[in-house]
This record gives structure tokens, sequence and C-alpha cells, in this order.
């Protein structure tokens, strides 16, 4: 990729009163986009930079888990949060109770989510479905926010299934009830994170949607992809998700094309290794040392993607509890080992299309307004 320039240009990125520059955002993503992780990021390149998914019903009870995980790094800004949940009551409460106590800049919501356990209870992917319910959410939220000036966006995907699409519609509806923003992520809940992602339905949303900018999400491994997504659908920014696995240079590549200049060489093994460094640190900061190292073990095979690291060595990497022992096993390794072309593509979590798990009905009445049980109880991402 080396030596590739901006093929287009556009205009700056606006959410809410936030210029984002390059159009960039970072894809909020449970258990990788805690404060450590956009740190890192960040030191590569301008971007928006968005929390891990967040449960307002816990936010409202105040669960110390919940309230560590909304940790953001000081000089982190515009504060990202991205909220999940069902009833309109309880995500404007907790969207005051953030705002009120000055814990973030930015609230996104989250209507992505595939797994079951939260499509099950009409959650994530599933609620854009129930359009009134849907509208109500994003009024409630809006309403909040507004005293504070703060933006409220939304990112969903294409629809549950090839037969129930919902994204223009919520588009549409989001636009009209003063969502600074909308992100598509252009896959069905039924296709989880497999295939390709449709593009064309980015590009369908741009024209339903007027007056707000449209993100697109899906497919974006390589700096290049960003700039074909805009160049192919016309939307006004990127979200990047799990092209940035073990790759947080990614943002500094982003950087470069939307500014046009040469994208950077991929680093060699010696330079990942002190990524892997710097990563264990910013964890053990956020988390301490035993946890802090434990959760970066999910990362390592993310990071040496495509490189010559030995099966033996790799296990030691999975296995390791200490940012001693992360040491000792770096200067085990290649460090003259160059970026393979094998560590460009897709990465992350892919797995296979499936039905979607809906409660008993769901798919009767979408004017239904009705809030699912307890549907806003687990912690999970999409």
């Amino acid at each position: 990729m080396e030596g590739v320039t901006a093929s287009l240009t556009k205009p700056t990125l606006r959410i809410g009163p936030y210029q984002v520059d390059p159009p960039v955002v970072l894809a909020p993503m449970a258990g990788i986009t805690n404060v450590a992780f956009r740190q890192l990021c960040a030191e590569y390149g301008a971007a928006l930079y968005v929390c891990e998914m967040i449960t307002a019903r816990a936010i409202v009870a105040r669960d110390p888990k919940t309230m560590h995980m909304m940790t953001f790094a000081e000089g982190e800004h515009p504060r990202s949060m991205q909220l999940y949940g069902v009833d309109p009551a309880t995500m404007r409460e907790a969207v005051k109770f953030i705002l009120g106590e000055g814990l973030a800049d930015h609230i996104d919501t989250n209507w992505g989510c595939p797994v079951a356990k939260v499509t099950r209870k009409g959650g994530g992917a599933a609620l854009p479905y129930k359009r009134r319910l849907f509208a109500d959410i994003i009024s409630a939220c809006v309403a909040a926010a507004e005293p504070y000036g703060v933006p409220v966006t939304a990112k969903f995907r294409i629809g549950i299934d090839d037969e129930h699409h919902t994204h223009v519609d919520a588009g549409r509806i989001a636009e009209a009830e003063g969502a600074a923003a909308v992100a598509l992520h252009a896959r069905t809940a039924a296709q989880r994170y497999s295939g390709q992602a449709d593009w064309s339905q980015i590009a369908l949303l741009k024209e339903a949607v007027t007056t707000i900018p449209v993100l697109g999400n899906g497919d974006i491994f390589a700096a290049a992809d960003a700039l074909s997504m805009m160049d192919k659908t016309g939307c006004d920014g990127v979200v990047v998700g799990r092209g940035c696995l073990g790759r947080p240079w990614l943002f500094g590549e982003l950087q470069a094309a939307f500014a046009g200049q040469p994208i950077p060489a991929g680093p060699d093994l010696g330079e990942v290794a002190k990524v892997l460094r710097r990563h264990a640190e910013l964890l053990v900061e956020h988390d301490g040392p035993d946890k802090g190292i434990r959760d970066l073990r999910k990362h390592i095979a993310w990071y040496f993607m495509g490189f010559p690291v030995g099966s033996a060595l790799r296990r030691q990497f999975a296995t390791m509890s200490t940012l001693d022992e992360l040491v000792t096993l770096t200067a085990e390794l290649d460090h003259d080992a160059p970026f393979p072309v094998a560590g460009e593509g897709p990465r992350g979590r892919q797995g296979s299309p499936g039905k979607v798990t809906l409660p008993y009905g769901w798919l009767d009445d979408p004017e239904d307004r009705a809030i699912p049980h307890d549907a806003d109880v687990m912690h999970s991402g999409g």
C-alpha cells in the first residue's frame, strides 16, 4: 500500500458541533474499544473514537463495573459513548446522568448488535423493526441531550434479514427525531459478520437521508477501502471496526489517505512488538496488571496475523500473565520481519449467517411500541 494516495476529496465531517477530520470513526466494539485501545489508536491519527457499548439500565443503576467501562483518557475529546437500551425512559435517564455528570460529549446509540442474547429480547439489530418504539427512543435521547448541546447519533444494520430491511426507515426516523448523524453497517443481522458488506445499501440510505451525515461501515480493512466506499456510495464518513484489530496504525494510514499523502508502509515485527508493549502498558494502567495482561491475550493473533511467529511462541503469548513475560517473549520475535501481505484483509470474527432469534410475535406489528421485557439487562456489543 505504500505510495497510494487519495483519489478524492470530501468536505470535513461534522457531527453536531464537532469537526471530524479525517471523516473516520472507530466503531464501538465490546471488549475492544476500552480507554486503552482508544488511546493507542488516537496516537496514530485523528478520528472520532467511540467507547465500547454501555448498557443504559446499568448506568441508571450506577453499576460499578459499568462506571469503570465509561473511563476516558485525559485529553480525549470529544468523549464519545455508545448506549444500548430498549426503553425510552431508561435511555433518557442514562443520557441525563451521563451529561449531567459531565461524563461524555457525544452519545451514540446501538441498533446493530446481532447476537442472540440481545435480539431474542428485541434489542440491538431487532429493534428498528419497531418503528414507533425506535422513534420514541431516539426522541428521548435527543431531548435529554439538547440542554447540554451534545449530539446523539444512531448506528444500525440493513435490517433483520433480507426479507426485513429497516435501514431506510431507521435513517429517516433518526433524522426526523433530531439525530446528528447515522451510520450503517451494511450487513443484516442474519449475516452477522459473514460474507460481504453490501455498500449499495449505504448509497440507498444516503439518498434517503439528506440533512444529516450518513456514515458507512463494513469491510474497511485498508485505507483504500475507505476511499472506495466514499467514492462509490457518496457517504460522508466511514466507521472502522474489525479492520483495526491488531492494527491501530490503520488510523495513521487513513489520515494520510484522506490528506492525499503517501500511505506509510506497514510496520515490521519489531515495531509491532513496540505497539504490543504500549497496548499492554495502557491496559495495565486501566485495569491493573492481572486483568490488563489477560485482556491483551485476545489481541495477540490479530497483531501477529501473517507474521512468521511459530506456534509454540504464539501459545506462550496466549498464556502470558505479566508485563515482564511480554517483554521477554517479544525479544524472541524476528524484529526484522517485514509487514506481510497476509497481514492485510479481513480479520476478527466472521462466523456464518443464520436465523435471527427474535421475541415471539416480534414481526407481527412494526408499529407496536411496547417495550420488550428485560431486554436491556445484559452487557454486549455489536
